[in-house]
């Protein structure tokens, strides 16, 4: 069996409005993902259980809470999102997943290489079910963005806790989610024109000398990160490589790399491969730069959306491929439309400043935008330009009412920028005027220390637009070496010849 995955407490009441135990808007937004979660591993052979509140009238846990999920009462059912995937439900009395129930029996029987543990709430059934499943020895994974809470302060402090003291993995579904796009590389790489030229003239002298051995070209990183840019290489050496006389090995995009990790093995003649090798290395080593910074937010964040907004700070003919690799790293959207066709998403945007400052109104250029965007646009207002950002706020909250998604707070440094104080009186200005649902976006400078400096002091922030942090990531080294010459081992001083072992990778070619 290869995954279980366990569905915690995805009930209606819990995640429907009117319950006593209603855990907010925040937690219904892991529904879509969870969903997808569902369906991913329901097609890939996995078990699904769904692991459900059922107490008795007289529970002693009503004591401390409200009473709840009384079984045989519409409290206590799985909400419908769910209700149609195949999966066993197995109710519980109590936090914990295991406690006097079923599932240590039939996990036994499964036997499975690791347990994904996703639902509500993430410091309460979520962290018990996560710390018995450790004791009992199983690998287990938290999709962050899979996991809510009614509590902010406890959802981050119980994800920190399951990772550094329980030894679970937290990792980020979206991740995931991003499909291979098809790149086709340019003339310009294609003719050897990106080349270093000393590459170029080996390729002519052993054409002279009529030499085009087999050879083993491994690519090795130069430090830890998420690997980006190899479906781009893909495409390259598909185009280069002899059909039938090559074998291409691989790490998968996305995939997390070690120090000095192979990423990449080619075995092919060595003229078909030879002249590319600075593209191959220059693909991967900006991408895997640009996708591990976004990854570091991405874990930052704990589950609160990254968007990359990083396009206006690298040169539009590299943008599209900065944006899709912060998607591979993580983020959840991307500004630019040639990052996002590339990702196969919408690309995600609010309203700029110019908009604004020509119409001479926020609330008049809200409106304006709510007139002319096709509806599947996200109502997202920037509240910062003219007024006091929680005075903006509910202007353009009372004009579009229902159909307002987010405020977007950029306040400048000038300004003192955006402070976890200006988003609690914002969140709490919006709250008294019955406009709950309105979510609240904050960028400006941010990175991982000020989405951690956010978190710790329980800004209520639901999104963060990064920019230069990601663009402006250091290139992780990749260093590309001859390991073998027609089944020969060889290679430089310093470097072990032969072929370097590494169980991770997998045959593309």
């Amino acid at each position: 069996m290869a995954n279980v995955v366990l569905v915690s407490d995805m009930l209606r009441g819990f995640l429907e409005e009117g319950y006593p135990l209603y855990c907010g808007a925040r937690a219904r937004r892991i529904i879509p993902n969870v969903q997808a979660l569902v369906e991913q591993e329901l097609a890939q052979g996995s078990a699904v259980f769904f692991l459900c509140d059922s107490h008795t009238p007289d529970d002693p846990e009503f004591k401390m809470f409200p009473p709840h999920s009384v079984e045989g009462t519409a409290e206590a059912e799985v909400i419908p999102e769910l209700a149609r995937y195949e999966g066993e439900i197995i109710p519980k009395r109590t936090f914990s997943s295991f406690f006097d129930t079923s599932l240590d029996e039939k996990l036994s029987q499964l036997k499975p290489e690791k347990l994904i543990v996703c639902g509500v709430c993430t410091h309460i059934c979520v962290l018990y079910t996560v710390a018995d499943a450790r004791i009992r020895g199983y690998e287990v994974e938290v999709p962050v963005d899979c996991v809510a809470s009614f509590d902010e302060k406890a959802h981050h402090f119980a994800l920190e806790y399951m990772e550094k003291v329980l030894g679970a993995k937290l990792t980020s579904f979206r991740i995931s989610q991003v499909k291979p796009p098809k790149f086709e590389p340019s003339e310009a790489v294609l003719s050897g024109e990106t080349a270093d030229i000393y590459f170029a003239r080996t390729v002519d002298i052993l054409r002279h000398e009529k030499l085009n051995p087999v050879a083993t070209l491994e690519v090795f990183s130069s430090r830890a990160g998420v690997l980006c840019g190899m479906e781009e290489v893909k495409a390259l050496l598909s185009r280069v490589l002899p059909k039938g006389k090559c074998e291409v090995w691989a790490l998968a995009e996305g995939e997390a790399m070690k120090e000095k990790e192979v990423v990449l093995r080619i075995t092919a003649p060595y003229q078909s491969y030879g002249l590319y090798e600075t593209a191959i290395d220059g693909m991967l080593a900006q991408s895997s730069g640009w996708a591990t910074a976004a990854r570091e937010c991405v874990e930052a964040a704990q589950g609160i959306p990254i968007i990359s907004f990083g396009a206006r700070h690298v040169h539009p003919s590299v943008a599209g491929m900065m944006e899709y690799a912060a998607i591979v790293g993580g983020c959840a959207g991307c500004s630019s439309i040639a990052g996002a066709k590339l990702a196969g998403i919408e690309p995600m945007g609010t309203i700029p400043h110019a908009l604004i400052i020509i119409m001479g109104d926020t609330v008049k250029a809200t409106v304006a935008f709510d007139k002319y965007m096709p509806p599947e646009v996200h109502r997202v207002s920037l509240v910062d330009t003219f007024k006091d950002e929680a005075e903006e706020s509910l202007l353009v909250a009372q004009a579009l009412g229902e159909k307002l998604d987010s405020v977007r707070l950029d306040t400048p440094g000038e300004r003192g920028r955006v402070t976890a104080d200006l988003v609690k009186e914002v969140r709490a200005r919006l709250d008294l005027a019955g406009f709950n649902k309105v979510k609240i976006f904050v960028s400006g400078g941010i990175d991982p220390e000020r989405i951690r400096y956010f978190i710790e002091n329980g800004a209520p922030v639901d999104g963060f637009g990064v920019g230069s942090y990601i663009s402006g990531a250091k290139p992780v080294d990749f260093t590309a070496d001859l390991h073998e010459v027609e089944g020969k081992p060889i290679a430089k001083r310093g470097r072990l010849p032969g072929i370097t072992p590494n169980p991770h990778l997998k045959r593309v070619m």
